[in-house]
């Protein structure tokens, strides 16, 4: 039996790999931490939690639209207009279950064998996997530590060819943490302007992650792009609901209508239920965004001290997200194998930075959706096996 070509080319997202092994070794009885999968350690705020029910309970149990209930559409907009500064249409976003359906959409509309799709390398691993998936040509933006894991915009605009189809930007980044500055997003946009022939994707799905004054640029803010730009948001992160699946996108109306086609061929509609709770994430009380942002970045700056801290290992440290990429090129160990010594010998689970391109080479990356004690456990864990092992000395 033969399946079709793309199925070998299929990538997958290795935190859920080491999720699975790491539970399986909790069921062994070890006693592991996660410092590898990236959702809230939080509950779902409860005012949202209980519009969900009340949807239930108001007999919201069938189909909806296929780019979302009009309540849920006119609170994304309005959203945006008070947190973005700029004005888009109800009619052009479509909201999906997750955020990954918005790049899977953009990218299976773009990628074809002859296309080439521009990528963050090391980036979140399913922009890559579905570029090739498509049969299209993944080509990297290579993302480097001493550029804050910020691109470069002359070297992205020198990357694009005539065959060149869709770009891929993400900030603040996942697995990075890194944040790229306003005026190399108007170096972008202005360099854009030459190459009409190019779609944007902007995965935007840590819009409100941000720490020590960096500033969130929305790609929405340029006008020359809003013809052929695709935003990627959704409730995953700002409000602890990963499992509930919910999603948007901002599409250009001609894709929007394409987008939402896809999902009636698809998923047919996003859930009834975790739609009602989305506009109460959105128009209910902020304060636990704020809770949770803070208590991030606590973590945050412990994580980067205890990572600093381990002979052979360093960490800058990062603007955005719930991420360090820790530099381990001074332990000599290949990025998977620190992953697999990691969790295997020391219950610490963590992720390889090349599971997120080759670039993420030398790297390992640690999310801090934990607690404080877990987190300074983790890394003493590591800090004593380096000293144990002599990691660092020349």
């Amino acid at each position: 039996m033969q399946l079709a070509q793309g199925m070998a080319r299929l990538g997958t997202e290795s935190a859920f790999e080491v999720l699975a092994r790491a539970k399986a070794l909790e069921a062994q009885g070890r006693d592991i931490i996660n410092l590898g999968i990236g959702q809230p350690d939080f509950k779902t705020p409860e005012h949202i939690v209980e519009a969900a029910k009340k949807a239930l309970d108001d007999g919201h149990h069938g189909y909806t639209p296929g780019n979302g209930i009009a309540p849920l559409r006119q609170a994304v907009a309005a959203d945006i207009r008070g947190f973005r500064g700029v004005e888009v249409d109800p009619d052009d976003i479509v909201i999906v279950p997750g955020g990954k359906l918005t790049m899977f959409y953009a990218i299976l509309m773009f990628g074809e064998p002859g296309a080439e799709i521009l990528y963050p390398n090391p980036g979140f691993p399913i922009y890559q996997s579905m570029i090739e998936y498509t049969g299209a040509k993944a080509v990297p933006i290579p993302l480097r530590e001493d550029n804050g894991f910020a691109f470069d915009a002359a070297e992205v605009i020198e990357q694009i060819t005539p065959a060149t189809r869709l770009l891929i930007v993400n900030s603040p980044a996942n697995p990075t943490g890194g944040v790229v500055p306003r005026p190399e997003f108007d170096r972008l946009a202005e360099g854009l302007e030459r190459h009409p022939h190019v779609a944007v994707l902007s995965d935007e799905i840590y819009a409100r992650l941000l720490y020590d004054g960096a500033e969130f640029v929305t790609m929405l803010a340029y006008q020359s792009l809003r013809d052929r730009l695709i935003v990627l948001d959704g409730w995953s992160k700002t409000y602890a609901m990963t499992g509930w699946r919910i999603g948007y996108g901002v599409w250009p109306r001609r894709w929007a209508e394409l987008a939402t086609r896809l999902n009636i061929n698809s998923i047919s509609c996003t859930n009834a239920p975790a739609q009602y709770a989305a506009i109460a994430a959105l128009e209910g009380p902020q304060d636990s965004v704020e809770t949770m942002r803070q208590a991030f970045d606590e973590r945050r700056k412990i994580i980067v001290e205890a990572t600093n801290d381990v002979p052979g290992m360093s960490s800058i440290t990062p603007k955005g997200a719930f991420y360090t990429m820790a530099n381990i090129k001074g332990t000599g160990l290949s990025s998977k194998r620190m992953e697999s010594l990691l969790l295997d010998e020391l219950g610490v689970a963590t992720v390889a930075g090349t599971s997120f391109g080759s670039f993420g080479e030398g790297y390992i990356r640690f999310s801090y959706a934990n607690s404080v004690d877990n987190i300074r456990e983790a890394l003493a864990r590591i800090r004593d096996h380096a000293l144990a092992q002599g990691w660092g000395d020349e």
